[in-house]
C-alpha cells in the first residue's frame, strides 16, 4: 500500500515555512493523539504517520531529499527514518513531541514556569471546629480563637535561605520542578528528585525555619458568629490560613460550627420544639401553662379541654432566627398528658368513682374496642 504524501498528512503546501509546518504538526498531533481518541483504533497509526512526516519535513536535508525523490529517499537505509517509522530521528522527535505534550496537558502540573523563575505556592487552608450553645446560636457571639498555623519566617522573609538570600535554580530541572524521560514512544514527566518539585534549591538553609520558609505559630483571631448558625454552618476567613511559600498567598481559614444540644429545646432548622407535661385534670378540663422561650422569657399557653398526648401548640416567631435573614421560626409546644403515680387510698376511690361516671367520656377507647369486637366476630365467621 502506497504511503501517504507527507505534505498531505500535515495539510500544508510544499512552500510552507518552518513555523507553518510546526503549527500544522501541533494541530494534527493534538487531534490524533491516542489519549484523546480511545474509541478510534486507527488513531495511533495516524498519529505515528503525522510524526513521521514532521520528522522528515522539519529537517532541511531530509526535506530536500524528500522533495526530490519522495519516499524512495528513505528506503534501503536512506538518510531518514526507517520504513514505517522514524527511528533514526528519536532525539529530534522527542524535542518536537515535548512541545505537543505541553499543548496537550498544559505544561507541567502545578503551573511550572520556564527559565528558573520563582514558583509561588498558595498556603494550605485550615479548619477550626467551634462548639457553641443554642443560646449563643440564638443571640450571636463574638469569639476569640487561638489557631495553630504556619506563618512566614521573619528571619528569612519566607525565602528559606540564610540571611534572606535568594534560593538558586535547581540544576536538574532548571526551575521547572519536573523532569522528563523518554520511554519508548512516550515522554513521561516526574517530580524532580533534587528539589522535590520546588524548582529551587537552598544552599544555606535558614537556621530559624530549617529552609521551609515557614514556622509554626499560634495566632489569635477575633470572629463574629452571626445569629442563626446551626451545626454544619461554615464561616470562611480569607487569607487566615497557612502562609504561602516563595511569596505565594496565604490559604483560608474555615470555621465549622457545631451547636450543642439543649436540655429543654430541640431544634429543626429555625423551629424549636419543647415537650411539656400536663396533668390529667388539666388535659381533661383545659387550663393554662407557662412555656419557656429560648430568649429566657415565658409565654402563657391555653390548653384546650380534652387534649391528648402529642398535641402541638404553635407559638409564632418564638423559634430561632434565620441566618442573616432577620426573620424567626416558630416554637412548638408538644403536650404530654401525665398519669398520676403513688395514689393514696382516697385518690383510688375517687378515680374508681370517676371511671364509673365517665363510661361515655372516652370516644377513642369506645371506637377502638368497637373495631376490635368486629374483628373478632369476623374471625369467628
Amino acid at each position: 500500500m502506497a504511503k501517504a504524501d507527507y505534505y498531505d498528512l500535515l495539510g500544508v503546501e510544499k512552500s510552507a515555512s518552518e513555523a507553518e509546518l510546526k503549527k500544522a504538526y501541533r494541530k494534527k498531533a493534538m487531534e490524533l493523539h491516542p489519549d484523546r481518541n480511545a474509541d478510534k483504533p486507527d488513531a495511533e497509526a495516524q498519529f505515528k504517520e503525522v510524526n513521521e512526516a514532521y520528522d522528515v519535513l522539519k529537517d532541511a536535508d531530509k526535506k530536500a531529499a524528500y522533495d526530490r525523490f519522495g519516499h524512495a529517499a528513505f528506503e534501503n537505509g536512506g538518510g531518514g527514518g526507517q520504513r514505517g517509522g522514524f527511528q533514526g530521528g528519536n532525539a529530534d522527535f522527542a524535542s518536537a513531541f515535548s512541545d505537543v505534550f505541553d499543548d496537550l496537558f498544559g505544561g507541567f502540573a502545578g503551573g511550572g514556569q520556564r527559565g528558573g523563575q520563582r514558583r509561588a505556592v498558595r498556603g494550605s487552608d485550615l479548619r477550626y471546629n467551634l462548639r457553641v450553645s443554642l443560646d449563643e446560636a440564638y443571640k450571636g457571639k463574638h469569639a476569640n480563637l487561638t489557631v495553630p498555623s504556619s506563618v512566614a519566617c521573619e528571619v528569612c522573609n519566607g525565602t528559606g535561605a540564610e540571611n534572606g538570600a535568594e534560593p538558586s535554580t535547581c540544576p536538574t530541572c532548571t526551575g521547572m520542578g519536573k523532569v522528563r524521560a523518554q520511554q519508548g514512544f512516550f515522554t513521561v514527566e516526574r517530580t524532580c528528585p533534587t528539589c522535590q518539585g520546588r524548582g529551587q534549591i537552598i544552599k544555606n538553609p535558614c537556621g530559624s525555619c530549617a529552609g521551609a520558609g515557614r514556622v509554626k505559630k499560634d495566632r489569635s483571631l477575633s470572629v463574629n458568629i452571626p445569629q442563626g448558625v446551626e451545626t454544619g454552618t461554615r464561616i470562611r476567613l480569607a487569607g487566615e490560613g497557612e502562609a504561602g511559600q516563595r511569596g505565594g498567598p496565604s490559604g483560608d481559614l474555615y470555621i465549622f460550627i457545631e451547636v450543642e444540644d439543649h436540655e429543654i429545646f430541640e431544634r429543626d432548622g429555625t423551629n424549636l420544639y419543647c415537650r411539656i407535661p400536663v396533668s390529667m385534670t388539666t388535659a381533661a378540663m383545659g387550663g393554662e401553662l407557662e412555656a419557656p422561650t429560648v430568649d429566657g422569657g415565658r409565654s402563657r399557653v391555653k390548653v384546650p379541654a380534652g387534649v391528648q398526648t402529642g398535641k402541638q401548640l404553635r407559638l409564632r416567631g418564638k423559634g430561632m432566627p434565620t441566618l442573616r435573614g432577620g426573620s424567626y421560626g416558630d416554637l412548638y409546644i408538644e403536650l404530654a398528658v401525665e398519669t398520676p403515680v403513688n395514689l393514696t387510698a382516697r385518690q383510688k376511690d375517687l378515680l374508681k368513682e370517676f371511671e364509673a361516671e365517665a363510661a361515655n367520656n372516652s370516644p377513642e377507647t369506645q371506637d377502638f374496642f368497637s373495631r376490635v369486637k368486629s374483628f373478632w366476630d369476623g374471625m369467628k365467621g
